[in-house]
């Protein structure tokens, strides 16, 4: 028996180190707290349609913009078709849009088939182009460093999905007015 007892132990031991693997399924989130701002502007042809918002971001980090759509958030990019109206150019779209970089924000507003100076309505203007507010959400670039195998990836043009997957608190969010 003292001669086999060597052999259980080593045996233990190897089926103990062969049934263990690093692989961890824990979802871990990132450490480096996202946030955002909620940003309120008018398009107007003086300031060629567009708006700027200062931001501080590492360079791999990613903006994520939102339009306030009734109480609902819309992620831009979106197309806007509008009506067809009596007396205005006929196939009318539009589209917010967004660039950014490290330092800044700037949302606008891109038309390729009339002039949205002419070509829209003062309702059109002031239900589409006027006190229009967008929530930034500035997230870092690569969660998935910290994030386990089995995460699936947020669906980011779900806002509420990023909200809950970034753990973020949108009761208190700070707003500025563009222009």
């Amino acid at each position: 028996m003292k001669k086999i007892f060597p052999f259980i132990l080593l045996a233990g031991i190897g089926f103990l180190s062969y049934s263990c693997d690093n692989k961890d399924d824990t979802v871990i989130q990132q450490t480096t707290p996202s946030l955002m701002k909620d940003v309120t502007g008018s398009f107007n042809s003086g300031s060629n349609y567009a708006f700027k918002q200062g931001i501080s971001i590492k360079n791999t980090d990613v903006v994520l913009v939102y339009r306030d759509a009734g109480g609902a958030w819309q992620q831009i990019p979106k197309t806007v078709v509008l009506d067809n109206v009596a007396g205005m150019p006929t196939n009318r779209v539009f589209e917010y849009n967004f660039v950014f970089d490290s330092q800044n924000v700037q949302i606008r507003v891109e038309n390729e088939n009339f002039n949205l100076d002419t070509g829209t309505t003062s309702t059109e203007k002031a239900n589409w182009l006027n006190n229009q507010r967008f929530r930034i959400v500035l997230v870092p670039a690569d969660p998935g460093k910290n994030v386990g195998k089995s995460a699936a990836p947020v669906d980011y043009s779900d806002y509420n999905a990023v909200v809950k997957y970034y753990h973020l608190n949108d009761s208190n969010v700070p707003s500025t007015r563009a222009n």
